[in-house]
């Protein structure tokens, strides 16, 4: 999935047993710093967060993979993940085996996201929820749940994608996991 290009803003940092951790928006081009007091409606807020859509959009694509991958090999893996927005610090450590890692609260509240997650779902916190709407996306409200360190946060299941919104705002390509509009 990596390799296709509407991915190209979403980095791999590691793998860590089952657990697979990526970010978005942490190149340059696709850096951003935060928007003020601009509301969604506003285009440049459509334009600030497309990388998070993308990460939204890689989860969702990870999904289709594997529900194709099930099919195929007659197996039935469930992945469950959890997606944050925010700040993050990054850098390279280690002298004899370096690596580049983030860290940060956005990174924990991700974490604690996909683990206190449902098999099959993909669980966002409300600021990602009222970012990822504006895009297109389909949500459930799960409801508020208990976060380490963080207390009662309102959390939402992703559901999919809208084809029509995703168009109408973004004029992009369909992905499998976008339903058609019936009207």
């Amino acid at each position: 999935l990596l390799d296709r290009d509407e991915f190209r803003c979403i980095t791999k940092i590691k793998t860590i047993g089952s657990t697979y951790m990526a970010a978005s928006g942490l190149t340059p081009e696709s850096n951003t710093n935060g928007y003020g007091s601009r509301k969604p409606e506003d285009q440049s807020l459509i334009e600030h967060w497309q990388h998070l859509a993308d990460l939204a959009d890689f989860a969702l694509a990870m999904k289709v993979t594997l529900d194709n991958l099930n099919k195929q090999s007659f197996n039935n893996f469930m992945l469950r993940i959890g997606l944050n927005k925010g700040a993050v610090l990054a850098g390279v450590i280690g002298a004899r085996k370096p690596h580049y890692d983030i860290w940060g609260n956005t990174v924990n509240v991700a974490s604690r996201m996909e683990s206190t997650g449902v098999m099959g779902n993909i669980q966002v916190v409300e600021d990602c929820y009222d970012i990822l709407k504006e895009y297109g996306f389909r949500f459930i409200r799960r409801g508020p749940i208990f976060v380490k360190g963080k207390g009662e946060l309102l959390t939402f299941f992703m559901k999919g994608k809208d084809k029509s919104s995703c168009k109408a705002v973004l004029g992009t390509t369909a992905l499998p996991h976008q339903v058609e509009d019936a009207s």
